[in-house]
C-alpha cells in the first residue's frame, strides 16, 4: 500500500493544487461575508480541510468515470487508472473514504449544513458523468465547486439567504469561464472521443462566451458590493479580478493549447484577489 501511495497522491491531484484553490476562494468569500469578516478558527479549519478532501474525492471519481476516455487524450493518457497502475475499484474506495472523512468533519455543525452536504456529495459524484450528455457540463461543475457557499452560510447563520444563491450563480459563471479555457486545451481530443464540453458547444464563440461569463461573475459581485455598501478596498479587489480576466483574454484569443492552460491556472489569482478585497474590507471595518 505504501509503495502505491505516490499513485494515490497523483490520483487525487496532490501535485496539482489549483483545483482545490478554485473551490476554496468562493468558500472563503462566503465564510467572510456570512460572518461579517469574523469566521471562527474551527469553521475555517472544517471548510478548508473539507474543501481539500472533497476535491480529492472528486478527482478520484472523475478518473474512474473517464477511465475509458483518458487513454485517447494526450494530457490524461498516463493517469494512474487509465495506465493500469491503479484498479478502478481502488479509486472508488479512495473517493468514498475521503468523502466519509469530509462528512465526519461537519458532524459538529448544524443539521442544515449536514443536509446540504448530502446534495453537495451527490453533485460532486455525478459531475464526471455529465460530460456524456450535458452540452455545458462546466455549469454543473460550477454548482459542485461552489456548494461550499450555501454550506458556509448555513453553518454560520443556520439558514441560506438569497445572497448565498446569488454568489453560487456567480460561481457557476466563473467555473464555465475557467473550465472552458481548460477544455480548449483538449478540444481536438474531446471531439474525437465524443465527450461534451463547453469549448465544443460554444465553437468559434468560445472566447466571447468566456469573457461574457467573466463579466457576469464580476457584475454579480459588483452588485453585491453595492447592496452591502462595501468600501474602496473591496472595489480595488474587484478591479484586480477584472484585470486578471482581461489578461486571460490576451492568452486565449489565439486558442493555443498552452496559453489557454496558463489562463486556466491564472484563475487562482483572480479568485485570490477577489477574496483579498473582501477580507480587506472587513478587516478595516472590524478594526
Amino acid at each position: 500500500m505504501f509503495a502505491r501511495l505516490p499513485l494515490y497522491l497523483r490520483l487525487v491531484r496532490m501535485d496539482k493544487p489549483i483545483g482545490t484553490l478554485l473551490l476554496l476562494w468562493p468558500t472563503l468569500n462566503a465564510l467572510w461575508i456570512a460572518s461579517g469578516g469574523r469566521p471562527s478558527l474551527s469553521l475555517l479549519f472544517i471548510f478548508v480541510i473539507g474543501t481539500f478532501l472533497m476535491r480529492s474525492a472528486g478527482c478520484a471519481i472523475n478518473d474512474y468515470a473517464d477511465r475509458d476516455f483518458d487513454r485517447y487524450v494526450k494530457r490524461t493518457e498516463n493517469r494512474p487508472i487509465t495506465s493500469g497502475k491503479i484498479n478502478a475499484w481502488e479509486a472508488v474506495a479512495l473517493a468514498a473514504a475521503l468523502a466519509l472523512l469530509a462528512f465526519l468533519l461537519i458532524l459538529p455543525l448544524n443539521t442544515l449544513t449536514k443536509e446540504l452536504s448530502v446534495f453537495a456529495l451527490f453533485v460532486a459524484g455525478t459531475y464526471p458523468f455529465t460530460k456524456r450528455f450535458f452540452a455545458i457540463p462546466q455549469a454543473y461543475l460550477g454548482i459542485a465547486f461552489g456548494f461550499g457557499i450555501p454550506m458556509a452560510f448555513a453553518a454560520i447563520q443556520d439558514h441560506v439567504p438569497t445572497l448565498a444563491w446569488v454568489m453560487l450563480i456567480a460561481n457557476v459563471f466563473w467555473s464555465v469561464a475557467y473550465d472552458t479555457e481548460y477544455a480548449m486545451v483538449d478540444r481536438d481530443d474531446d471531439l474525437k472521443i465524443g465527450i461534451r464540453t463547453s469549448a465544443l458547444t460554444f465553437g468559434r464563440y468560445d472566447v466571447l462566451a468566456i469573457m461574457l461569463c467573466y463579466a457576469m461573475t464580476l457584475g454579480i459581485y459588483a452588485g453585491i458590493g453595492v447592496v452591502l455598501g462595501y468600501g474602496a478596498l473591496y472595489w480595488l479587489g474587484l478591479a484586480g479580478a477584472a484585470g486578471c480576466a482581461i489578461y486571460h483574454y490576451t492568452l486565449i484569443r489565439g486558442r493555443e493549447r498552452m496559453p489557454c492552460f496558463a489562463a486556466f491556472r491564472h484563475n487562482n489569482w483572480l479568485g485570490g484577489v477577489l477574496f483579498a478585497g473582501i477580507a480587506a474590507h472587513y478587516a478595516v471595518q472590524n478594526f
